[in-house]
Order: C-alpha cells, then structure tokens, then sequence
C-alpha cells in the first residue's frame, strides 16, 4: 500500500476529565488527531475490536503505584488489549500489511506503534476477538496456583465477568466435581447455571439472605479451591469456608476497582490468620508475569476447546467508538456478562 493510500488522521477515545467518584460517558471524548505515516520499525495497525477491561478504573483514579501500566490524566488516549490488520509497514521487519495483531492500543481506529509492540495473532484461536478472551489468568491460576484436582469444590467469586465466565468452565475442564459462582445478579446467575455449566450461583445483593449463609447452604462440607476476583467481603466468606489445605487464588479485585468510595486501588478485607494456619490453607495472588509460560499454553488449550465446542467465550461486542464512551460505566455498573469489547466496522 503506498503512503498516499494512508490514512492520516485517527479516531480516539481520550478522557476528557478525571471523575470524582465512578467514571461517567461525560467524562470521555471522542476526537481525531493527526496520524504520520509508519517509519521503519513501525506499523500503522487498524483495529476491529478492543476490550474494556475494569483495571481502566484504576487507572483513571491515578493510583497506578506498583502496576505497569501508566495512570491517565485529563486529556490522555485510552488504552488496552486489542486486536487490529496491519495497514502498512516499512522496512524488513516480520509484519506484512494484512497481518492480524494483539497490541495495546486500544480505544482507537487506527494506531501507530513500534512493531515489537505488535504480536501475530496467530491461528490456535479460531476468531480475530477470541484473542481478547481474559482466560489466561484464571488458567494460570487453577493450574499453577490453586491446582485444581479431580473431585474438587470450586468457588469462582465475580463469576459473570469476563474472568468469572471463563474460569467456572476452566475448573471443569480440570475435573473440578462442583463449581460455585457468585454474582450480584439474579439473571446471570440464572445464565451462569444454564449456559455455563455452574451447578450453584450465589446472589450477593441487598435483600438477599447474608452471603455467608448462602454459602454455607451451597456448600456446607467447605470449598477445596477458591478462585477470587473481587475481594472484600466475598473473599472473607470464601476464607470462612474454606476446608483443610484448601487453595485460594487471587486474580482480581473488583469490589475495589468498581467501588464508588475507592481510587480503585483498595479492595480491603479482614483475614483470620489462625483459621488460616490451622487449616493448611494456601492464599496466592496470580501475577501473569511470574509464569510467562501460561499465555501460549492456555491458548493452544483454549483454541482446542472453542473447536470443540467445549468451552465458551461469553462476551458483550458494542458496536463503534461512538459507542465506546458508555461502554467502561456500563461495565462498571454490571449491565453487561462476559467480556466486553468494542467492534470497529
């Protein structure tokens, strides 16, 4: 494709002020800004879907301290997983125009970045947006972590996101005998049970019976694996019910991140060490970077079990950046179940 046949401006999403509180579409903006033409070692990439992942909220509220992505300022373009055809790129580098690739710059219809920055999306995954699937994490987690064994009871809190979707089915696959859910609505946990194989789904809800004692009634000789996303109280019911040597992973934190009284940095709870050592119960946070392993493992499984009808990608596409500013509240406010990217025509 030669340069005239470029495009030279781009669409973006930037944050248009820094909320006090939870995110609002208000606080984006949708503008286009000058786009150069790709020098050598880098690549002009069009993207057709982007993920709105709950970590954005943390960003927004500055607190990025220890984490290795950037917090975002008033003004500031937002990023994240994404999947996009390289338009062009110069010189004799590995990518070719027409390659499909997962980067980082997401939020945007086209973006100019290093080629390093731009990995081949190959073929194990049979769709371009299963790539964006939060899978890996709850794998890595259940197979390195927590070790899932045959017979198992498995709680997965945060069970209707796009971690929670994912895992349930994952704990299955590992010869997990019982998989719980957790979720603060009675609709998905109806979805959970029916398209996702969960054979019990608590509702953490106001006028709801107390959450511990739903999950004693769910499982009331205790739970062997605990994989948490979302902290906070649920993570302290799910301590109180863990039973002798039970493994609990941590893989997130959204009673924090989507929390209005929170930067979406904190998602505190009370732990009862004694509990914790009388028990022999392990507590592991899951850090992708400590088992660089993980990703192309859990694609080759994943690919496998999408082609096999085995497993499922749950997932929410909204259509167009114009639709794109709306898209982190409603996730925010829970109006969405699986993942939920953001489709370019």
């Amino acid at each position: 494709m030669t340069t005239a046949a470029l495009p030279r401006t781009a669409l973006r999403i930037r944050l248009a002020a820094v909320p006090d509180g939870l995110p609002e579409p208000r606080h984006f903006r949708l503008d286009r800004t000058p786009l150069a033409a790709p020098e050598p070692g880098q690549v002009l990439v069009r993207n057709r879907y982007f993920l709105v992942f709950p970590g954005l909220r943390t960003l927004i509220g500055g607190r990025t301290e220890g984490l290795p992505l950037p917090s975002l300022a008033a003004g500031d373009a937002l990023f994240g997983p994404a999947v996009g055809e390289v338009v062009a790129a110069p010189g004799d580098g590995r990518l070719r125009a027409g390659d499909l690739v997962v980067h980082m710059a997401g939020w945007c219809d086209h973006a100019l970045l290093p080629a390093e920055q731009a990995v081949p999306a190959d073929e194990v995954l049979p769709s371009p947006v299963a790539h964006l699937a939060q899978g890996a994490a709850p794998y890595g987690a259940l197979t390195r972590l927590a070790r899932v064994r045959p017979g198992d009871v498995v709680l997965v809190t945060g069970a209707a996101g796009a971690v929670g979707t994912l895992a349930g089915q994952i704990a299955r696959l590992l010869g997990a005998a019982r998989v719980i859910g957790t979720t603060r609505s009675p609709h998905k946990a109806e979805r959970l049970v029916s398209e996702l194989g969960y054979d019990h789904v608590l509702v953490d809800a106001p006028g709801r019976q107390p959450f511990p004692e739903q999950l004693r009634e769910a499982a009331p000789e205790g739970v062997d694996v605990v994989l948490d996303t979302v902290g906070g109280a649920q993570l302290a019911a799910a301590l109180g019910a863990a039973r002798q040597g039970a493994r609990v992973a941590l893989v997130g934190a959204l009673g924090g991140q989507l929390s209005p009284d929170t930067a979406g940095d904190r998602a505190p709870v009370a732990i009862d060490t004694f509990h914790l050592v009388l028990r022999g119960i392990s507590l592991h946070g899951y850090s992708g970077a400590d088992h660089p392993d993980v990703e192309s493992e859990w694609n080759r499984r994943f690919g496998g079990w999408l082609r096999s009808g085995e497993i499922r990608f749950p997932h929410t596409e909204i259509e167009g950046l114009d639709r794109a500013a709306a898209a982190l509240p409603d996730l925010i406010a829970g109006r969405h179940f699986g993942a939920v990217v953001v489709r370019l025509p």
